[in-house]
């Protein structure tokens, strides 16, 4: 089995030292160019490959950061991790990805293989199920002192920074831009509202109706898990309602796919009938049929200020307290698409047949009324 070269068999070579080459490896000012080249050029030469591991004991720095995230399957999370990667190349790190599969126990997980990689920091997105966040704690202990920022999710009361979205404003957007569309009876499908970003999201809804003039109505809220078949679910109990929605905000985008398959299932025209807007701008938003009108998160810019901030507390002294650190809190950008578009749902209107409406409303009912 062939030996990795060391930094003794370039010393050897060049007959110096072997302080002096792994000197010239890291630069040392005190080391001449010449030399620098020299050791450089045999290094290459003898294919050196440097022990990061032996490199991250003896500097205290990796130069990894880990990055922890709730589900690979969502675009929202690949588009993040881009940005991260992105600035954290830029900066000289590498990254660590761990999906947690919106799992507590594979969160504990991840900040256990985090720890055993000495990852200089953590870049975390709270799994859906996780209702205690002492793990996330410990991380700031005076044992372990692992600088932590979470983006897109975190808890009210959790003194960690975090990259977020403007949620509530998010919310209230979406939500006053279906009444301008003309739709009455909005619906909300929420999600777990222990993470703040939802709880968020679901007063922007309140506060959107109310402010125009739209009674609030409890049953109007249907608590949703962030998934497919949870938008599928909402429309079988919204349509066993005596009040029955015109339109939903739904709290994400794979719940407002969910909707859209139910609709279509039930013959039920979008926009014309129904609007439908979601949360996050997922890539099938815009290929699938309609179209989906949602609100964007710059997932990208997230991910940036989120590496951004995490070197900041990786290189600050470690004296200095967490809560110096403030949140970032970015726009939410509204996308406007076909599912809650005022001008197709005109259009529609023009070629509608009520008669045809009626009789399949009252198909509908009867369904309802027979389940």
């Amino acid at each position: 089995m062939k030996r990795n070269t060391t930094i003794h068999d370039i010393a050897q070579a060049l007959k110096i030292t072997s302080g002096s080459v792994s000197r010239a490896l890291n630069n040392y000012s005190r080391i001449s160019i010449e030399t620098r080249l020299l050791v450089k050029e045999k290094a290459l030469e003898l294919n050196y490959q440097r022990n990061k591991i032996a490199s991250s004991l003896r500097s205290g720095k990796s130069n990894t950061i880990g990055v922890m995230i709730p589900s690979a399957q969502m675009n929202f999370f690949g588009s993040v991790v881009h940005g991260i990667e992105m600035e954290a190349t830029s900066k000289g790190y590498n990254i660590l990805l761990y999906q947690t599969e919106e799992t507590t126990l594979l969160e504990k997980k991840a900040i256990n293989a985090f720890m055993g990689a000495r990852v200089d920091g953590i870049l975390a997105s709270i799994a859906k199920e996780t209702t205690d966040y002492k793990h996330f704690e410990e991380l700031n202990s005076n044992s372990k002192n692992i600088p932590l920022v979470l983006f897109d999710r975190t808890f009210a009361d959790l003194n960690v920074p975090a990259v977020l979205i403007d949620d509530y404003k998010g919310a209230y957007m979406a939500t006053e831009h279906l009444i301008h569309q003309g739709y009455t009876k909005i619906a909300h499908v929420s999600g777990p509202q222990q993470l703040l970003n939802f709880h968020r999201r679901l007063l922007g809804y309140k506060d959107a109706l109310k402010a125009n003039n739209i009674a609030f109505d409890k049953k109007l809220i249907y608590a949703g898990n962030l998934s497919i078949q949870c938008g599928i679910d909402s429309l079988d109990y919204f349509f066993s309602l005596n009040n029955k929605p015109d339109a939903v905000f739904a709290t994400e985008d794979f719940t407002a796919l969910g909707i859209i398959k139910g609709l279509k299932e039930r013959n039920i025209n979008i926009p014309r009938d129904f609007g439908l807007i979601g949360f996050a701008n997922e890539i099938f938003g815009e290929h699938i049929s309609p179209s989906l009108s949602t609100v964007d998160q710059q997932t990208v810019e997230m991910g940036k200020q989120a590496v951004s901030l995490l070197i900041n507390m990786i290189n600050a002294e470690k004296n200095i307290p967490v809560k110096k650190y403030e949140n970032i809190v970015l726009n939410p950008i509204m996308i406007k698409r076909d599912s809650t578009n005022i001008q197709l749902k005109k259009i529609l209107n023009k070629n509608f047949n009520p008669g045809i409406f009626q009789s399949q409303q009252k198909t509908i009912d009867s369904l309802m009324n027979d389940s």
